[in-house]
């Protein structure tokens, strides 16, 4: 009996993640995990107000796809071509450069930390294919424009159109 509650347990742990991830499909996070870190770190909540992706501006979008990661609408959460020219680089002691997709941007914003570490890396990777998986890519794009830090304590489009321009993320 002590097995099969093990196993038990262990299946719970492994499908709880899945759950999640699934259920973000259709409902918007209240806040993220480094929205959390920055509560925590600094006394108060930061500027964050969700909005649909029809209610930011599709510029907005395009800029971001177009400076984070042109191969979004073609990759699996993970563009190949981007690691392999980066191991290249550092191997001819080149600069040390970040391959992460919005994908990636997304599982570590929403459920994980900041600091870099392998296991950080481990988890991501796992989200990473759990998020591709299950959401459209409409849905990742939704997500990061969301959940991305524009400025210090800022999280989101809308938050970061407010407080940078004075307007909404629509009008940018």
């Amino acid at each position: 009996p002590w097995l099969r509650q093990l196993l038990g347990g262990a299946l719970a742990l492994l499908a709880l993640p899945v759950l999640i991830v699934l259920v973000l499909r259709w409902v918007d996070p209240p806040g993220s995990a480094f929205m959390l870190a920055f509560r925590i770190e600094h006394g108060r909540w930061p500027m964050y107000e969700w909005q649909p992706l029809e209610s930011i501006s599709p510029q907005l979008a395009i800029a971001v796809v177009a400076a984070e990661d042109q191969r979004f609408p073609q990759h699996a959460g993970f563009d190949i071509d981007a690691i392999r020219s980066a191991l290249d680089e550092a191997r001819e002691g080149g600069r040390r450069r970040g391959t992460s997709t919005l994908s990636q941007q997304v599982a570590k914003n929403l459920f994980l930390w900041e600091t870099s570490s392998w296991p950080r890396k481990g988890l991501e990777a796992g989200l990473t294919v759990l998020i591709e998986a299950l959401w459209p890519k409409r849905r990742i794009l939704e997500m990061h424009l969301n959940l991305a830090e524009f400025g210090p304590g800022v999280y989101g489009a809308q938050a970061a159109a407010q407080h940078w321009y004075g307007k909404s993320a629509s009008a940018l």
